[in-house]
């Protein structure tokens, strides 16, 4: 049975559809020996190349927690020279779950594994995230009330989130929500520009004392309550879907 090539490049494990509609993009995937190109469907025996090399064959699982410093840039093209990949530098392919923007510094995921990558991003889950965030004047209990009870951007209000002031300029926030440079759009608009900001934590996993630009492997208890908290989230959902949630800042 035919399937489109997103999703079977998706099912070995290799990346998200998301992803795989890049590479497609990128004329880096062929398909017995041609360039694919987006719509392109998998027939039972043909061979799907990225890069030159084959798959299909779903590879051991691997979840990486990494400590991304200022400067690295979350994506897979590594013609860019400031990519994430090229810098963790691991022995396998594996792609970021989400993003974190290249002024930001912090906790993110990467793995080969694509089916967790659908159930993290599914927009529905409200999986928390938390950051520690300074920004360039004084903020007070006016600044902490407006961006806990939503800020309007230019294309929705805010979820309520938890804030919390941790010193003159310098604030705590725990997001559900994955709105493209939320934070700093938030910030933004009371008039506030971001200074510095780390995220510190995603669910149930924190950065703890992991130095910033290593990476460690999830711990087994770690994963048991991931897989706990993505259970209910179907593994063949569409990521293309998850355009308000994208593990973004």
């Amino acid at each position: 049975m035919d399937k489109s090539l997103n999703k079977y490049i998706s099912e070995t494990g290799f990346c998200s559809r998301r992803e795989a509609d890049k590479y497609i993009e990128q004329a880096r995937v062929t398909i017995n020996d041609n360039i694919a190109i987006k719509g392109n469907r998998v027939m039972p025996g043909d061979v799907v190349e990225v890069d030159g090399e084959p798959i299909g064959r779903k590879e051991k699982a691997v979840y990486l927690v990494f400590n991304k410093p200022v400067g690295v840039t979350c994506t897979t093209d590594l013609k860019d020279k400031t990519n994430i990949i090229s810098f963790i530098n691991y022995k396998s392919r594996i792609f970021p779950i989400g993003r974190l923007d290249k002024p930001s510094e912090g906790l993110i995921f990467l793995t080969n594994d694509g089916d967790i990558v659908n159930k993290i991003l599914r927009a529905g889950n409200n999986h928390e995230k938390e950051y520690v965030v300074t920004v360039d004047k004084p903020i007070n209990g006016d600044f902490v009330q407006r961006m806990s009870n939503g800020i309007r951007l230019q294309e929705t209000v805010t979820k309520k989130c938890f804030v919390k002031q941790e010193g003159k300029n310098r604030f705590r926030i725990i997001l559900t929500q994955g709105l493209n440079r939320q934070i700093r759009r938030m910030c933004q608009t009371l008039g506030y520009t971001v200074a510095t900001l780390k995220r510190v934590r995603i669910m149930n996993i924190t950065l703890a004392d992991l130095p910033l630009g290593k990476w460690r492997y999830f711990t087994p208890a770690e994963m048991k309550t991931m897989e706990e908290l993505v259970a209910h989230s179907s593994k063949t959902a569409d990521s293309s879907s998850n355009n308000n949630f994208d593990m973004q800042e």
